[in-house]
């Protein structure tokens, strides 16, 4: 019996994929804006596609700040764009 692979959106494509193949910002109780590598940190999370065009897109659109309903700072995308670049 095969197991059920979790599934999330991308808040950029609207693409449902795998969680594994995307990133998660997450807004912290503290109201931090972070990147979460590990996806178990606790607070509120936006899953990206961990592709530059889609990180540009959400910094443009402001897809972050819609899906975490809070303003997210120029660093995050900053890390997004080297997590991008390196795989």
């Amino acid at each position: 019996m095969t197991r059920k692979v979790p599934l999330r959106k991308c808040v950029v494509t609207q693409e449902r994929l795998p969680k594994k193949d995307l990133v998660r910002v997450v807004l912290t109780p503290e109201k931090e804006v972070e990147v979460d590598l590990t996806g178990r940190k606790n607070g509120r999370g936006a899953y990206l596609t961990l592709k530059k065009e889609v990180i540009l897109k959400a910094q443009t659109n402001n897809a972050l700040v819609s899906a975490l309903k809070y303003p997210v700072p120029d660093e995050v995308y900053t890390e997004l764009l080297e997590l991008a670049d390196e795989s």
